[in-house]
């Protein structure tokens, strides 16, 4: 545990609670200063390059995540007023691009078993471990803190290209549904991850929905 807060805090030089105070805080203040844009993230703007996800019905969330919304009650809750889809403009992309890599370096990956000492747990990775789903739902927090609608950011389940369990976070747009992965910093289209997708959560309320098993074909992007 020492070790891993040294790995990504030497930048911070600081100790203890402290660190996890600034990694969050540090955190925080990327995913608003994106907002206000730049020309380089105007060119970083993707075209539409992809439909939305089809959803086919009803799907169970697993136990991990109902037992993260007992704990996390206001995080799980959906606000039928917002969107279910948002405008990606500059900004917004930018937000999401410069989230998505700052968390995937900040925090190191590790798996429940290791971290908890159980085999699936979702939580934040507040002392700077976590596994695929605590690192997805850290950046929706910061996504939502800087001003993204909590509705459009979809935790999700997948298959990997490796053929095991994942959590990605699937943002809803006018230009298609995309993924932000601790695998790799780019973000693509669904259809671009070489991922089969299981399941999400609703866009109505805690229920989730199933995904079809559909495959995407898969992206020669690397992180």
């Amino acid at each position: 545990m020492d070790h891993a807060y040294q790995a990504i805090s030497t930048h911070l030089d600081l100790s203890g609670g402290t660190k996890r105070s600034a990694l969050k805080t540090a955190l925080i203040s990327i995913a608003l200063a994106a907002f206000a844009g730049s020309a380089s993230a105007e060119s970083l703007l993707p075209v539409r390059t992809t439909g939305p996800i089809q959803v086919v019905g009803p799907a169970g969330p697993t136990h991990a995540w109902i037992r993260f919304c007992e704990s996390h009650r206001h995080k799980c809750r959906v606000d039928l007023s917002q969107p279910a889809h948002i405008t990606l403009t500059h900004g917004i992309w930018a937000a999401l691009t410069q989230v998505n890599e700052r968390v995937n370096s900040s925090i190191l990956a590790v798996t429940d078993q290791d971290h908890w000492g159980v085999l699936d747990r979702w939580d934040y990775p507040d002392d700077g471990l976590g596994d695929c789903e605590d690192i997805q739902l850290l950046k929706r927090k910061l996504l939502v803190q800087a001003g993204l609608p909590h509705r459009v950011l979809r935790m999700t389940a997948v298959i990997d290209d490796q053929g095991q369990g994942h959590a990605v976070l699937m943002v809803l747009t006018d230009r298609g549904d995309f993924i932000l992965d601790n695998k790799r910093n780019a973000i693509l289209p669904w259809r671009r991850t070489g991922y089969t997708f299981i399941k999400r959560e609703g866009t109505s309320g805690k229920a989730w929905v199933a995904l079809g098993d559909q495959p995407a074909s898969l992206s020669t992007a690397t992180r």
